[in-house]
């Protein structure tokens, strides 16, 4: 399923230091990869966070 996202109440100087420190350095200039790419990481480092702490 893919859907559109919308963002309200963002402040442009986050999102313009975003582009231009991360989106047009290592995603090509590509947001909307920068974002998906972003988010699966930041869910997988969560998975493993869990795993650490729940296995101790």
């Amino acid at each position: 399923m893919l859907v559109d996202l919308t963002i309200h109440d963002f402040p442009v100087e986050l999102l313009k230091t975003f582009v231009k420190k991360i989106v047009h350095p290592y995603f090509s200039g590509n947001t909307n990869n920068a974002i998906k790419t972003l988010m699966q990481k930041t869910i997988i480092e969560e998975e493993i966070v869990k795993n650490h702490i729940t296995n101790q």
